[in-house]
């Protein structure tokens, strides 16, 4: 035979079988489709998961649309897609006119409807987008069956993101993890073991099982050995994770009371007035900041996410103006009669929160956060670090430099410390005090301002908002000693720390209780506080 006839034997050859493979492709998908369509449970279960192992191009679509309750028989046991636009067949995806006039929608069951999750979630590990296949692969995390494997190790071998391939090797492992090969088996264990996902000892404990006599039903002691080592490092990471998240949530709360506390350290600790209408200064600072998202929201849509850094200085003006007004009109009266300042801030308190519910309404209003501030950084399976504490933590710590500069390298605050140290002597040299005791009360009540519009990042704003945080700004002043502003750090941090560690042991009401009594005791050893004041306090 000549090499022309050789050749044209071998091109007819590989033709013929490309032909013979295709046709048998296409009877095998309509094959599919037809099960799909007419099987029982176990028959579109089975259908299922062979049409995702077959990587056909309209895969995805058909899956969606049985979703979606898209995908009908026609009269003729057709398998078509009718959408708004038209009616599709489902395997050519070719538009079909007229449509059929007997359309049946497919019926799901719940079975049904979970291998459905499941298969579309491998299918979206094709996808060029990471988000989408980061999410089928935290959804397969607890759902990949045995049928399923070949297709996650065909995504597995595409992936080149390290996130997206650590959890494909994770579902690998939970997979072969119940393999009838010893040595799959083994190294299954050894992939779950470095696993910080707390679902994953759940998947190594069944080789540690023991049978009704005894015996471990894991028969290889390589197994059992690299599952209990597995299981000790996985509940060490868990456990080390956990008390890491409490840490951060105590540092978080910390944060808030110092926000809440700094306002209060200026105008009882420096000024020695008894505020009780503090907490509702905190109150009026979130008010502002919820107005202030409302006008962006109304008349800036597009600039929505800049609202929070128009509502920083609003908050401080208006809760400044607001207890600069107070002084002005009647705490300036009542200087020197600690118990009359008491009860008249204590009224004040409670006419700011009628006139907010007058305003307002009696409901919570919802302030949301940024689109920047939404989410958060996800350090292991129990441990997320949200974006709005971080940034909550950062801006206290900001606030707090700025008081710090502008009582110690200032003319304002040389004023501020020459009054509370001595006042007679300050009022003998020239300094004007009845206005420092203006501007002091403005600025401890514009810190509570900026506090309120930290707290309304965390949660909803009402007018008992402030109630929730007075005593515990007491506290935090009391505990770091009065007029100092190194003490409000350590008070506010320790008690924001403490509680969270106790709150597991204790629950939250007895674990306030406890710090309470700490405090009370605290102050019997050492009225001054961590810090003690140098010189005299306001006099008058």
């Amino acid at each position: 035979m000549s090499s022309k006839k050789t050749f044209r034997f071998l091109l007819n050859a590989v033709i013929c079988t490309l032909l013979l493979s295709s046709a048998t492709t296409y009877a095998l998908e309509v094959d599919l489709l037809k099960r799909l369509a007419t099987g029982e449970s176990d028959e579109k279960v089975a259908a299922i998961n062979q049409l995702v192992a077959t990587e056909h191009p309209a895969a995805l679509s058909i899956l969606q649309a049985l979703k979606n309750g898209e995908l009908n028989v026609s009269g003729k046991g057709e398998l078509l897609i009718v959408k708004d636009e038209g009616t599709f067949d489902a395997l050519t995806q070719q538009a079909i006119n007229p449509a059929p006039e007997i359309v049946e929608a497919l019926m799901l069951n719940n079975r049904i409807r979970g291998a459905l999750d499941t298969a579309l979630a491998i299918l979206n590990l094709q996808s060029p987008d990471k988000e989408k296949r980061l999410s089928a692969a935290n959804e397969l995390l607890d759902k990949a069956t045995l049928e399923l494997l070949p297709g996650i190790q065909k995504a597995l071998s595409r992936e080149a993101d390290k996130e997206i391939k650590t959890l494909l090797e994770l579902i690998e492992a939970s997979i072969q993890i119940k393999d009838s090969d010893a040595e799959v088996r083994l190294k299954a264990v050894n992939v779950l073991a470095q696993s910080d996902q707390s679902s994953t000892s759940l998947l190594l404990q069944p080789s540690l099982a023991k049978n009704a006599e005894g015996q471990f039903l894991e028969p290889d002691l390589r197994i059992r050995i690299a599952a209990k080592n597995g299981l000790a490092k996985i509940n060490e990471r868990l456990v080390r994770m956990e008390y890491l998240g409490r840490l951060f949530s105590g540092i978080s709360l910390g944060s808030i009371l110092l926000l809440a506390a700094l306002g209060l350290a200026i105008t009882y600790g420096l000024m020695g007035v008894i505020n009780m209408a503090h907490g509702e200064l905190l109150m009026i600072g979130a008010y502002t900041t919820y107005m202030v998202q409302t006008f962006f929201r109304n008349f800036l849509p597009s600039s929505l996410d800049a609202y929070l850094i128009a509502a920083v200085p609003a908050s401080f003006v208006v809760a400044a103006l607001v207890g600069m007004v107070l002084e002005r009109t009647i705490i300036r009266h009542l200087y020197g009669r600690p118990l009359e300042t008491l009860l008249a801030t204590w009224g004040i308190s409670l006419l700011l929160i009628q006139t907010m519910r007058t305003f307002f309404g009696a409901q919570n209003v919802e302030v949301s956060n940024p689109s920047w501030m939404s989410g958060g950084y996800q350090v292991a399976s129990n441990l997320i670090l949200t974006y709005n504490r971080i940034v909550i933590i950062g801006f206290a710590l900001f606030v707090l430099l700025l008081v710090w500069l502008l009582l110690n390298r200032t003319r304002l605050g040389l004023f501020v410390r020459a009054v509370t140290q001595n006042r007679k002597m300050a009022d003998c040299l020239g300094v004007p005090t009845l206005n420092i005791d203006t501007w002091t009360f403005g600025l401890g009540s514009g810190i509570a301002g900026l506090g309120g519009c930290a707290l309304s990042q965390i949660g909803n704003v009402g007018p008992d908002l402030g109630q929730s945080y007075i005593v515990d700004s007491f506290m935090v002043v009391v505990l770091g000693g009065v007029g100092q502003l190194a003490g409000t750090v350590s008070g506010a941090l320790g008690l924001g720390v403490v509680s969270k560690f106790l709150e597991p042991l204790s629950g939250p009401v007895m674990a306030k209780i406890l710090i309470l009594v700490f405090i009370i005791i605290f102050i019997q050893r050492r009225p001054q506080g961590l810090f003690a004041l140098k010189g005299r306090v306001v006099e008058h």
